[in-house]
């Protein structure tokens, strides 16, 4: 049996004896199927978690940061936000390590339970005015909980989906993956909405900010659960492997990691420009109405959910390498011309048409996001050689998108910004052309025969 990596690096042994559980016939049993279904409920959960945060920041600012100064108040929660996300590369590696030597179940658990716990936490702080400095000291340890989970739980969500479902299905289960980050995010705006509905300004600034925070940590409780009944898609042999789950391990595949860097540098970039700067670019660049951007985005939000199936199962029909190609080659024909009439539109159906047609080309990435990066590595490593290197990139170029973007406009150098997203796309045109032919087998394929 072939054992090397897809560029002649070393590889963790595999043997016979070595090859995955037998969740892998030709269709996925019941319990692996269940255990996709709980896999994905638990994702839902964790983004939901850490999206309240950046929804409700704007009601919970006084109450930990009570400067007078709004603006002051929103920059020190999103302080504390900003850590939540430079958080992720260390969940990156310690849950990634404890998934490659402890098994992929045990680490979800951790982190479904690592979010549960920060966001209890904020549900229950005390205010600025009860216990003065020390609220917003523990905002921000609830804060860094979350994003340890959210780090860790990315790399191990994505290699277990990849590895309980067979090669000919594999980029259609993938791609629950991405479509319930979108739904955790698309119900904490709904809960949000809800509560601004039914509860006062004050009454949300008091305490109704509180309650996504209860109900995320409540629902939390219930993932934990059933992740805990979740089928292993990883064994002992693999684990007990000296190089499982180790810094070494994966940095004996140089090659595959400085891809998943490129690909997450350049696919995040994409994501956060499209999902979070666009909703300011339309008000501030646009001048639309801030609740119709909101609407717009949040439709269009919806449309990307559901399209991801479908481009799981185009990525089956043609192979993960065509689609990057056609995902980076849209971007860097489509970035600068789109985005530049969207900021000169204020018809809302044309620029949630505008919006639909950008995360259409989106889907084509975030559908095998995962699977693209877990076929590159072989099964001792691959929580961590997918997290990790995830999480760096993530935090590196997704973490500062709003931030670039919303400094050159300040500069009045606003356009720069979409030319650097489409040097990106050149730069993830190149990765892609690095990846196996579909006739080619990946570290995936091997695990199962």
């Amino acid at each position: 049996m072939n054992t090397s990596t897809l560029t002649g690096q070393i590889a963790l042994p595999v043997t016979p004896s070595d090859s995955a559980p037998d969740s892998e016939s030709k269709h996925p049993p019941k319990a692996a199927l269940k255990s996709i279904l709980v896999a994905c409920s638990g994702n839902v959960v964790e983004w939901f978690d850490f999206f309240a945060y950046a929804f409700t920041a704007l009601y919970f600012a006084p109450a930990f940061f009570p400067s007078g100064d709004p603006t002051t108040q929103l920059l020190n929660t999103a302080g504390i936000f900003a850590a939540g996300f430079f958080m992720r590369p260390v969940g990156g590696w310690l849950i990634g390590r404890i998934a490659d030597r402890k098994g992929r179940r045990q680490s979800m658990v951790l982190s479904v339970m690592l979010m549960c716990l920060g966001s209890l936490m904020i549900a229950v702080i005390p205010t600025y005015a009860q216990i003065g400095i020390w609220a917003p000291v523990l905002l921000l340890v609830a804060r860094l909980l979350q994003g340890l989970s959210v780090g860790g739980e990315y790399g191990t969500s994505a290699t277990y989906l990849s590895e309980v479902a067979t090669g000919r299905t594999r980029g259609f289960y993938g791609s629950f993956h991405y479509a319930t980050i979108i739904a955790g995010q698309l119900l904490a705006v709904m809960v949000v909405a809800i509560l601004q509905y039914v509860l006062s300004a004050d009454e949300l600034r008091a305490w109704g900010w509180r309650i996504p925070f209860y109900i995320g940590a409540a629902v939390a409780v219930i993932a934990l659960v059933l992740r805990r009944g979740m089928h292993e898609s990883s064994n002992r042999q693999h684990r007990d492997h000296a190089h499982a789950g180790t810094l070494r391990g994966m940095f004996q595949h140089p090659r595959e990691v400085l891809l998943v860097m490129g690909f997450t540098a350049g696919g995040s970039l994409l994501f956060y420009t499209l999902n979070s700067y666009m909703q300011k670019y339309m008000v501030n660049t646009a001048h639309m109405d801030p609740k119709l951007s909101s609407n717009i985005m949040t439709a269009a939000l919806f449309i990307f959910m559901i399209l991801q199936p479908l481009f799981g199962i185009l990525s089956d029909k043609i192979g993960r390498r065509k689609q990057m190609l056609a995902f980076s080659t849209f971007f860097i024909v489509f970035t600068v011309p789109v985005l530049q009439l969207l900021g000169h539109t204020t018809d809302p159906w044309i620029a949630l048409a505008l919006m639909v047609f950008m995360l259409l080309g989106m889907s084509l990435y975030t559908s095998i996001s995962g699977l693209l990066k877990a076929e590159l590595f072989p099964i001792g490593v691959r929580a961590m050689g997918v997290g990790l290197p995830y999480a760096v990139a993530n935090a590196m170029f997704g973490g500062t998108a709003e931030y670039i973007a919303l400094w050159l406009k300040t500069q009045n150098m606003a356009g720069i910004y979409f030319w650097y997203v489409a040097a990106m796309a050149v730069m993830l045109l190149v990765c892609s052309l690095q990846l196996p032919h579909a006739s080619q087998n990946t570290h995936l394929d091997r695990d199962h025969h």
